[in-house]
């Protein structure tokens, strides 16, 4: 009888399951490091999208380019030129959404989408005006914790 192995990635690097290790309860992390682009710091909860250059930049629901959104920035800020978390999926928990929605708290059970005005910022109204792109981006479980769950850009 055949005995068989699971592959598991390493570091990217497709290998065997060392002995004795095993993958239950094993899942994906939703995040990722990339570098920021923005002329500014980018904080905790604001969306982004990946710039030409392959770093991240502020989203923004006003052109497709713009609303593509990776995820959100998983920490307190991303410098200039640094390199910070970007999270894409699972639960963000801030004390302080002031940066991303203007207000201090988010609204519980209420469903968060890329805004049209602002760079990065989130909103409760989807954009409706000709040439926006609706993109969800999540929906608060309480007052701090907002559920990530990125849609793709629809024309409004």
């Amino acid at each position: 009888m055949t005995t068989r192995v699971p592959l598991v990635l390493v570091d990217g690097i497709v290998r065997r399951l060392a002995a004795g290790d095993d993958v239950s309860g094993a899942t994906p992390s939703p995040v990722f490091t990339l570098s920021n682009a923005n002329a500014g710091a980018i904080t905790i909860g604001q969306a982004v999208y990946s710039s030409a250059t392959g770093a991240v930049d502020l989203a923004k629901a006003d052109s497709i380019g713009t609303s593509q959104v990776l995820g959100l920035v998983g920490q307190a800020t991303i410098g200039i030129g640094g390199s910070g978390t970007v999270q894409y999926g699972g639960v963000l928990s801030s004390a302080n959404w002031t940066a991303v929605m203007g207000a201090t708290t988010l609204t519980a059970g209420a469903v968060y989408y890329l805004d049209a005005s602002t760079a990065g910022k989130l909103t409760a109204n989807p954009p409706d005006a000709t040439g926006k792109y609706v993109v969800k981006v999540g929906t608060a479980l309480s007052t701090t914790e907002l559920h990530i769950e990125i849609d793709s850009p629809v024309g409004a």
